[in-house]
């Protein structure tokens, strides 16, 4: 028995150990605002588990400071606290803090579009963003908050109104959409979908999630390729019905914001050649009126280093493309204007 447990622990050390890279020597402190919630809690456990991580400061409307107590206890180097939910609380969270993920916010319930979350998610993140611009602000700005097409525009404008905008440190996390249109193309092609790549461009709801299956080499087409793309797009409904209105996609999201600030760090701290997708300032349909667009982007120790286009794609493709770039336009456009008009 003694043995087997030894075995256990070596494994799961190993696994901790594969699942980010090596330790690094940069302190670096990395903020989660909304860190009880669904997506908050894996979300901190991950990042207590990523050795690039130094300090992790967890804040939360109620029970920040219990979450960070139990985080704690995991045998990584980091120092974890939780902070009060009062003005002196969140500044102290702040204060050093080198990435600030928000997923702060309330969950989709069956029947609900991320539009329909809108109003009460938007007035958390204008909330947390003046915070962050005040305490934090030159950190970079990872925002999970539904609907994302929406909230890095408020994220934007707040950061604007206090003169402190930087563009290259603003991200909406897309990446779930590329985790899922990996996954799903390997099960339809049983694979292993850790060497599935599928490049995924546009937004992050709906019909402004597109991706460019033809840029990977897949082929698929009629039925089986208009249900690929309805479940890489609606993904999100799945699992809502799912857990049958008690909960959204939380695990695989935390999962995901994780891996994308893991990528940040990398960046950050030197690794050269770091490409991950996300929802950011982009001239790429700029002159559409969408002033945001997820493509991949080289990252640095700036922030964004090189936005890339969405490159050849099929007829089929483009049909999509232009469907998602008249959807986004208004759902940033309905961003930017709320923001203005709710300072």
């Amino acid at each position: 028995m003694f043995a087997t447990r030894q075995v256990t622990r070596a494994a799961f050390g190993a696994a901790q150990r594969r699942a980010f890279s090596v330790t690094a020597s940069n302190a670096t402190k990395v903020a989660v605002l909304g860190s009880t919630g669904g997506i908050g809690q894996p979300l901190s456990l991950l990042l207590k588990l990523n050795p690039r991580v130094s300090e992790l400061a967890l804040y939360d409307i109620v029970g920040g400071p219990g979450v960070a107590a139990d985080v704690s206890h995991i045998n990584t180097k980091s120092n974890v606290k939780g902070y009060a939910p009062d003005a002196a609380g969140i500044k102290e969270c702040l204060t050093g803090a080198e990435i600030v993920l928000i997923p702060a916010g309330v969950p989709r319930k069956p029947g609900m579009t991320r539009d329909d979350l809108f109003n009460t998610n938007a007035s958390i993140v204008r909330d947390l963003a003046k915070h962050a611009a005040e305490h934090c602000p030159d950190a970079a700005m990872l925002i999970i908050s539904n609907p994302v097409n929406s909230t890095v525009p408020i994220c934007r404008e707040v950061f604007k109104s206090k003169g402190v905008y930087n563009p290259k440190k603003l991200f909406g996390v897309t990446t779930l959409d590329v985790v899922r249109a990996s996954r799903f193309i390997s099960q339809i092609k049983s694979t292993d979908p850790a060497n599935e790549n599928i490049v995924v461009v546009g937004g992050h709801s709906g019909a402004t999630i597109v991706p460019l299956l033809s840029q990977s080499g897949d082929k698929l087409e009629g039925k089986q390729l208009d249900d690929y793309i309805h479940r890489v797009q609606f993904g999100g409904d799945e699992v809502v019905q799912a857990k049958d209105g008690k909960g959204s996609a939380t695990l695989s999201m935390a999962m995901a914001g994780a891996r994308f600030a893991e990528s940040l760090l990398k960046a950050a701290q030197g690794q050269k050649g770091v490409i991950e997708p996300t929802f950011v300032e982009s001239d790429l349909f700029k002159d559409q009126g969408c002033d945001f667009f997820a493509s991949n982007v080289e990252l640095g120790p700036n922030g964004v280093e090189k936005i890339h286009p969405v490159g050849k794609i099929t007829d089929f493709e483009q049909g999509l493309l232009d469907k998602c770039v008249a959807d986004l336009k208004g759902n940033i456009s309905k961003g930017v204007e709320w923001a203005k008009a709710n300072p």
